[in-house]
C-alpha cells in the first residue's frame, strides 16, 4: 500500500513539474511564466519530497524533506517577486491580454521608484488620516 501511495506522490509531483515546465515554454510573458513556474514547481517539489519521505521512512530523510519543502515554499515566491519586479522595471512587454496593470500609475520610469499614491502632509502624516494622539491634543 505504501508503494502505491509513494508511486502516486512521485508521479503527481512529476506531473506538476512537467506542467510548470510547459507553462514556462508556452505562456506569453514573463509574469505569467513566473506564475506557472512558481506554483507548479512548488507543488511538484512538495509531492516529490512526500514520496521520497515515504520511500525511505527514516527520520533523517523526513527532516531533510521537510527542510527542502520549507526552503522552496519560502524562497520561490520571493524570488519570483524580485524577478518580476526587475523585469517590470526594465520595461518588459506585458501580454496584450493583460487586463490590469496596477503598477503603472505608481511607477516612475525615470527614477525607477514606486510610490504608494498617498499624499504626505507637511507634518509627514498621510493625508486624510490622523493618529489617535493627535486628536486629543490640548485635552490634558
Amino acid at each position: 500500500m505504501i508503494e502505491l501511495l509513494q508511486g502516486f506522490l512521485l508521479l503527481a509531483g512529476s506531473f506538476f513539474m512537467l506542467i510548470a515546465a510547459l507553462g514556462i515554454v508556452r505562456l506569453p510573458d514573463l509574469l505569467t511564466r513566473m506564475h506557472a513556474s512558481t506554483k507548479g514547481a512548488s507543488l511538484g517539489v512538495m509531492l516529490l519530497m512526500a514520496g521520497v519521505a515515504l520511500h525511505f521512512l527514516e527520520e533523517v530523510v523526513f527532516a531533510r524533506t521537510i527542510a527542502i519543502t520549507f526552503f522552496v515554499l519560502m524562497t520561490a515566491p520571493v524570488a519570483a517577486h524580485a524577478i518580476g519586479r526587475a523585469g517590470y522595471f526594465v520595461g518588459i512587454e506585458l501580454w496584450k491580454g493583460t487586463v490590469k496593470d496596477e503598477l503603472r500609475p505608481n511607477y516612475n520610469p525615470l527614477s525607477h521608484r514606486l510610490h504608494s499614491g498617498l499624499k504626505k502632509t507637511a507634518r509627514g502624516q498621510e493625508a486624510g488620516k490622523s493618529h489617535a494622539h493627535d486628536s486629543h491634543k490640548g485635552e490634558d
